[in-house]
């Protein structure tokens, strides 16, 4: 029988590293993840050297509300947990449950990015424009690469799905599930450096 035509039943208790080709795709994964945080990183750098540069817009201690960036970081968490629940599914063999727990991650995620837009939508209600100043810059640069992140992880997962559908759960599509995962772990990682050194050290030394 070759890979293709596995069935659920049938699959190994790790189906994403049942093949040559699946290990070396999750490989290279990694490997493009490692790129992503040299790039992050270089974004955390320029917002930490422009974060006292506010020009004649508001300060971060003025302009930050922790109680709704930490619901926006809760639903986030939530999320990475959720998608923690699908790879458990796809071990267990478990198809249903496992699109259920993907769905939760979309739904979570789309939740997410709702409050990152209404939170720039009131920081440009409050003179906090892209071009407002060097910190309004950085601060734009770094929070909207991460929801572009998101988005693009929300579409991912939504589109993993559709080939679960559309194949079933095999030894080529389960890869793609657990690759997707790892990516929205990082995704949330990342958040958590940016809720402390964005939000966190903001409000304690805006």
């Amino acid at each position: 029988m070759s890979a293709h035509e596995h069935v659920d039943g049938q699959l190994p208790h790790e189906p994403e590293k049942a093949t040559l080709e699946a290990r070396n795709k999750i490989l290279g994964f990694w490997i493009f993840l490692g790129a992503e945080t040299v790039l992050f990183g270089t974004l955390f750098s320029a917002f930490l050297a422009l974060r006292h540069n506010i020009g004649d817009g508001p300060k971060a201690s003025e302009l930050f509300e922790l109680p709704m960036v930490f619901a926006a970081t809760m639903i986030l968490l939530t999320s990475s947990l959720t998608s923690v629940f699908a790879v458990q599914s796809l071990h267990q063999h478990k198809k249903n449950a496992m699109i259920g727990w993907l769905v939760v991650t979309i739904v979570l995620g789309l939740a997410f990015l709702g409050l990152e837009i209404y939170e720039f939508s009131h920081y440009l209600d409050e003179g906090h424009g892209f071009t407002t100043s060097a910190f309004s810059s950085s601060f734009y640069t770094l929070v909207g690469f991460h929801g572009a992140h998101v988005a693009f992880g929300v579409l991912w997962i939504s589109l993993v799905i559709g080939q679960i559908f559309k194949k079933g759960l095999t030894v080529v599509t389960a890869p793609k599930i657990y690759i997707s995962a790892i990516y929205w772990h990082f995704i949330d990682v990342v958040w958590v450096f940016i809720f402390t050194v964005v939000y966190l050290m903001g409000k304690v030394a805006g």
